[in-house]
């Protein structure tokens, strides 16, 4: 996409501005913000090590663990789990799959879930929030299976069925 105020070169940014309600978005190439004030903070990316900064959340790992996975390499890019926990970021995609058992117990300790949890964006809201609701009712129908509280639990098992029968007429 082109920068929208110049109209020459590759847009690189995103400025959104909120005034009264309202969010515009200007999609910019770095001279035009820079022009406009928004790159002149000091080269704020540069001065931090954000890679350094959050290698250091990945040293609670324990170092048996590292040097277990340190021979394995992620089949895309050759990274090895020292590497992710060294510089604190994947070296690609591909990287949290291959290291996911050394990872994932380490980000569940930082965040409490290796899940998000947070905000739904509005054009995946609906399938991620039925999706939730179906866990959430799956969780209740054992909870209410084990309780013997067997009215309950075909009432759960309606709306799953329901749940997931509209799941599969949008597949």
């Amino acid at each position: 996409m082109l920068c929208q105020k110049c109209n020459k070169n590759e847009a690189t940014g995103i400025i959104k501005q909120t005034i009264n309600g309202k969010t515009t978005e200007m999609h910019l190439c770095a001279q035009c913000m820079q022009q406009m004030g928004f790159l002149n903070m000091g080269n704020l990316a540069e001065s931090l090590d954000i890679g350094k900064i959050f290698g250091g959340l990945f040293n609670m790992m324990p170092s048996a663990q590292i040097t277990a996975a340190n021979v394995r390499k992620c089949k895309m890019c050759g990274a090895t789990l020292h590497d992710f926990v060294k510089e604190g970021k994947a070296g690609c995609p591909a990287c949290y799959e291959e290291f996911a058992q050394g990872v994932l117990p380490v980000i569940q300790r930082i965040h409490g879930n290796v899940q998000h949890k947070g905000k739904i964006p509005r054009s995946a809201g609906g399938e991620i929030s039925k999706k939730r609701e179906l866990k959430e009712l799956k969780l209740q129908l054992t909870k209410a299976i084990s309780e013997q509280e067997f009215e309950k639990a075909a009432q759960l098992r309606d709306r799953i069925r329901e749940i997931e029968k509209e799941n599969g007429a949008e597949s």
